[in-house]
């Protein structure tokens, strides 16, 4: 019995470190981020925010799962690798007839990278749970104004 006890304390303290690095990695971000590219001189629509800090500690939303790095086709970003703007990446600027574009082009395209994260998430959580207030129409993201 006093063995299986001094196994479980070094387990059960390896778990509060880990779960307090999850916490402190999440917590470097800024709570609330606005999505402004420099990609779109002028935005049709306003800007997106959103808080980081309920996605990932309220909502349980996984790091990987907005975070990313493709090699071999493979998500090989990790918990404490840095994180880049999305638009290093998905730098393809069309933001009107963008589902036109050859299928690569769309993959680099910032607005539809954008879309496909949020709404496909939120459209997810939606139909998972009617009452769920997770946005899923342009208004409810974008507000009125253009900055």
């Amino acid at each position: 019995m006093k063995r299986n006890r001094m196994l479980v304390l070094p387990v059960l303290a390896l778990a509060l470190i880990f779960a307090g690095t999850l916490i402190a990695v999440a917590s470097d971000a800024p709570d609330v981020i606005t999505l402004n590219s420099s990609l779109w001189p002028e935005h049709t629509k306003g800007l997106v925010e959103f808080t980081h800090k309920k996605h990932a500690e309220d909502y349980g939303i996984a790091c990987a799962d907005c975070h990313h790095k493709f090699e071999g086709g493979q998500n090989v970003w990790k918990e404490g690798d840095p994180v880049q703007k999305c638009e290093e990446c998905h730098n393809e600027p069309t933001i009107q007839g963008e589902k036109k574009l050859p299928p690569d082009q769309q993959k680099l395209n910032l607005k539809l990278a954008f879309h496909g994260n949020c709404i496909d998430c939120h459209k997810k959580l939606k139909k998972e749970n009617q009452e769920s207030k997770a946005p899923v129409t342009c208004a409810q993201c974008h507000p009125k104004e253009a900055k």
